[in-house]
């Protein structure tokens, strides 16, 4: 039972629960909330006969609205009533005023098209207002963009390429960015890197322009740069020698030992030039237009090219420097060939330093350096070998000052020169070369053209005129009225007088070389010596082996040689006098003068003794002897009587060496003497070879008495003292062996020399036995042929005896002594 209950109870509970259930579901339908799924799924839940439970709870419902809606049409039917009363009385209005309101319609949009019409037009004009606005906005964008191009191609055209660039590159950065979405700028963009080629082309043309005109103007440009240089050098020069500026230091003072009058002129126009000259100064700039090179350099700097062009700049130079240096090989022979040469060399490095100064980077100071070294040892290389072929001490001269203004140039534009220097030391050695080379033709010359007689002076102004040229001093010549004659010859004061033309040139060289005077007056004195001791003395030499030159010719060198040995102190003196040097100086060099005058002195005897025993040989050979002659000619014979004349005339010759004072009087007779009796031991010697000749096959005793006779005069010659000063028989002695051996043969005394053979006391000491046997043979054999008979007489075979036992003994005699010997 109580079960029963329980579920009652559940049921009741469950039909309460499902009225809640269905009036939840209607409140949502009522109130249109959706979705309902979730509501009308509770409504099919656990019942079976829930669906037709809640139609009809859906149906109760419905019933009860219908019944509230009937409640309320019916509370207010009147009023609707009223109303559509009301608005069935308006609707007459409602026609009349649709009828009006479409009237209006019409005349309002009749009237609007107008409006509408001028509207479209406003539109219209309002979007083309707009539309120009933005063009012309655009448009101020893209005109500066089309103004810088224009200004681009305008500066294309009329070569400003550094300013195009600028332009470029702010078209590039500025202008070009702003606009970008245009066609027409990328076509700009497109053409700006062709346009930077054609710019780096056109530059580069130039360039190459430039390159080809500076090779063209380098010459016009050194030879201005070292016109300049020389001109200021020489204002220079005239100013500090108008100042009195002390020049003992340095070369300006032999450059300035000039006399005073003739300074002060040249000095003044000298001043007058150079200020005419002052005012056409020119530069490498006036001469040549850098531009091209300034503007290649600055495209390429900024198109950031700037190493490449430094290096094809370099690169081209370097290869017109080697043209520069490259000579021409006729170059030696003409002054212009040098000058031309240098003027090249010059404005080349003129032009690189006018680049270096004026441009950053292009050239270095280091680059120029190199190149120099480079270019110097070139220079000096060709100059060695071009100055070598200079045979001419002028074109030396003149390539020497070239060189010195050369240096002087470039040490002005600050490039170092000391090698050059240097290098003219070199050149001085072969100047000096073609000057010796030079004074020797001179000196010929002037020999030649000597008469080799004393100097005639007639009156005192000749006299003085002779001794301004030569250093001639003799009192006792002085006390002598006129005319009179000078000991030397015309020679001696030409030679002096070249000599110091000669200093005078090698001082020339000197000059600029910025030396001491200590070591001018040391060159001076080293080439005048060269100038004495072996072109002077070369000449003297010739001079006296010449063939023409006979005995009084060299006995008037001799004097000559003499006074030129008196006048080197005063070449000394003069030396002394254009540097400033004391002889007294430690490192001053003397003269070798006296030495080769001495030379030449000793030489020009020694042919006076070879001429004279060429003469004596010219006669000897004149002698006719008829060996077999039976008895002699009574007399000497007559070449013999002719040599002797001559040798009387010509020792009288000698009375003319100097002899103004004690040593040369000294000198005078020695040499005298000594050719004296040179003559006489050549002529002895002469007519014993004669005698003793091997050709001579025989001999007869009255030959050796016409011998005899010929001897005889020669003795007698030697006893009258043709020169003055032997002693006694001194002279005779020369024909002491002829004489013994005559007599011996005339005497026929052989037994007194067989007997006396190798005594000191022997009378015929001279005779040598195998000089005895030859001629003692010769006679022997000519009296075997001219005595047939002899035979049958007595007398003459016991003189055939004789001479055979003379000739046996003599041969053990010439034997004895080939044993001991």
């Amino acid at each position: 039972m109580a079960r029963k209950s329980k579920l009652n109870l559940l049921e009741l509970y469950s039909e309460e629960n499902k009225d809640q259930i269905y009036d939840n579901v209607f409140a949502e339908i009522e109130s249109f909330e959706l979705p309902l799924g979730t509501s009308l799924r509770s409504v099919y839940d656990d019942q079976p006969n829930a669906h037709q439970r809640f139609m009809e709870k859906l149906d109760a419902c419905i019933r009860n609205h219908d019944r509230e809606i009937e409640k309320m049409c019916n509370f207010h039917h009147q009023g609707f009533v009223d109303a559509i009363t009301e608005l069935l009385k308006v609707r007459a209005d409602a026609e009349k005023l649709k009828v009006q309101v479409t009237d209006t319609n019409r005349r309002l949009q009749d009237a609007g098209k107008e409006v509408i019409a001028q509207t479209e037009e406003i539109i219209r004009c309002r979007i083309q207002q707009r539309n120009i606005t933005t063009v012309v906005e655009k448009l101020q964008l893209c005109l500066p963009v089309l103004e810088m191009y224009s200004k681009l191609k305008e500066q294309m055209n009329v070569k400003r390429y550094y300013s195009a660039l600028k332009t470029m590159e702010q078209l590039e950065n500025m202008y070009l960015p702003r606009v970008s979405q245009y066609r027409f700028c990328q076509i700009m963009i497109e053409n700006l890197p062709k346009l930077r080629e054609e710019i780096k082309e056109i530059s580069m043309s130039d360039l190459k322009d430039f390159l080809e005109s500076i090779r063209k103007h380098s010459d016009k440009i050194g030879e201005t740069a070292m016109k300049q240089a020389q001109q200021q050098k020489t204002f220079n020069t005239a100013l500090q020698k108008q100042n009195n500026v002390n020049y003992g230091r340095n070369m300006y003072a032999i450059n300035g030992r000039v006399p005073e009058p003739k300074y002060e002129i040249t000095s003044k126009r000298t001043l007058e030039e150079e200020d005419e000259h002052e005012e056409e100064v020119l530069t490498a700039h006036d001469l040549v237009d850098f531009s091209p090179v300034y503007r290649c350099l600055h495209i390429y700097s900024v198109l950031g090219d700037g190493e490449t062009f430094e290096n094809y700049y370099r690169k081209q130079r370097r290869k017109q420097a080697r043209l520069v240096l490259q000579p021409q090989s006729s170059m030696h022979e003409t002054v212009e060939g040098y000058r031309r040469y240098f003027s090249q060399i010059v404005g080349f490095f003129v032009v690189e330093d006018h680049i270096l100064h004026v441009t950053q980077g292009l050239v270095t100071r280091a680059y120029t350096d190199e190149l120099w070294n480079m270019a110097l040892s070139k220079i000096i290389a060709v100059l060695r070998t071009h100055s070598s072929y200079c045979t001419d001490p002028d074109l030396v001269l003149e390539l020497k000052n070239l060189i010195v203004v050369f240096a002087d140039t470039l040490q002005g534009y600050g490039f170092p020169v000391n090698r050059l220097f240097d290098l003219l030391f070199e050149i001085r050695d072969q100047y000096n070369e073609t000057l010796l080379k030079k004074w020797a033709g001179l000196f010929r010359d002037i020999f030649e053209a000597d008469n080799y007689s004393p100097i005639p002076v007639a009156n005192e102004e000749e006299y003085k005129i002779v001794i301004s040229k030569f250093p001639f001093q003799d009192p006792e010549l002085d006390k002598q009225s006129f005319p009179k004659k000078l000991p030397m010859s015309q020679s001696v004061p030409q030679i002096y007088i070249q000599v110091k033309e000669f200093i005078y040139a090698s001082l020339k060289f000197s000059e600029s070389l910025h030396r001491s005077s200590t070591e001018i007056d040391d060159m001076l004195r080293k080439s005048t010596n060269l100038l004495l001791t072996r072109t002077l003395s070369s000449c003297l030499q010739n001079l006296i082996k010449k063939p023409h030159i006979g005995l009084t010719e060299l006995v008037q060198i001799i004097i000559n040689t003499t006074h030129l040995e008196q006048a080197c102190k005063y070449l000394e003196d003069f030396i002394t006098n254009i540097t400033n040097i004391s002889q007294e100086t430690v490192h001053t060099a003397r003269l070798y003068g006296l030495s080769t005058f001495k030379d030449a002195r000793h030489a020009a005897e020694g042919e006076i003794y070879t001429k004279l025993n060429q003469k004596i040989d010219e006669f000897i050979q004149l002698a006719d002897y008829d060996w077999t002659m039976s008895e002699s000619a009574g007399r000497a014979s007559g070449y013999l009587m002719d040599l002797i004349n001559f040798l009387r005339s010509t020792f009288q010759v000698f009375t003319h060496l100097p002899n103004n004072n004690n040593d040369h009087a000294a000198m005078s007779g020695k040499v005298a003497q000594t050719a004296c009796m040179s003559a006489c031991q050549h002529l002895s010697t002469s007519l014993m070879q004669m005698l003793l000749d091997s050709e001579l096959k025989q001999i007869s005793m009255g030959a050796v008495q016409q011998f005899n006779l010929d001897v005889i005069q020669c003795e007698l010659f030697a006893s009258s003292e043709p020169v003055p000063g032997f002693h006694g028989d001194t002279l005779q002695l020369a024909f002491i062996d002829l004489r013994q051996l005559l007599d011996l043969f005339m005497v026929w005394d052989w037994s007194t020399y067989l007997a006396d053979y190798g005594q000191h006391t022997s009378k015929y000491l001279r005779v040598n036995p195998s000089t005895a046997l030859t001629l003692l043979e010769k006679m022997k054999d000519t009296s075997k042929k001219n005595n047939i008979f002899a035979q049958f007489r007595k007398n003459d075979r016991d003189k055939q005896k004789l001479i055979e036992t003379v000739v046996k003994q003599l041969r053990s005699l010439v034997n004895g002594m080939s044993q001991h010997t």
